[in-house]
């Protein structure tokens, strides 16, 4: 078992839409998708950023794409022209998601980084 970020087994691509965030996370591999549509829960998502108190997380499944689309509900205060945090933007919570540690079994990592890079 490993312990490392997110980002080993993905990227990840976001925005917003009002008050609510939308995070992209794509696997770089099949074996990878196949993790994460298990281990990426929307309770996990939520716990990750209850800092921003989302009111729900939905999360959906792109399998031809091997990808998890999170939408948090109501995560940006209002958003950018009601906020009054510094970065009411969404675009910055998929690099933060990204940053997220995971527990993944050896053999499953071994398939799942980014073809070309050792950890």
């Amino acid at each position: 078992m490993s312990r490392v970020a997110l980002y080993e087994i993905a990227y990840g691509r976001s925005g917003d839409k009002g008050s609510d965030s939308n995070i992209g996370v794509i696997a770089y591999s099949d074996a990878g998708f196949q993790f994460l549509r298990d281990y990426l829960t929307t309770n996990k998502v939520k716990a990750y950023f209850k800092g921003l108190e989302p009111r729900e997380v939905v999360r959906y499944e792109l399998p031809n794409l091997g990808a998890l689309n999170f939408i948090l509900k109501g995560a940006l205060s209002g958003g950018g022209s009601l906020s009054l945090r510094i970065d009411s933007q969404g675009k910055a919570l998929g690099q933060a998601l990204l940053e997220m540690m995971i527990d993944i079994p050896d053999e499953i990592l071994y398939k799942a980084i980014k073809r070309g890079e050792v950890i």
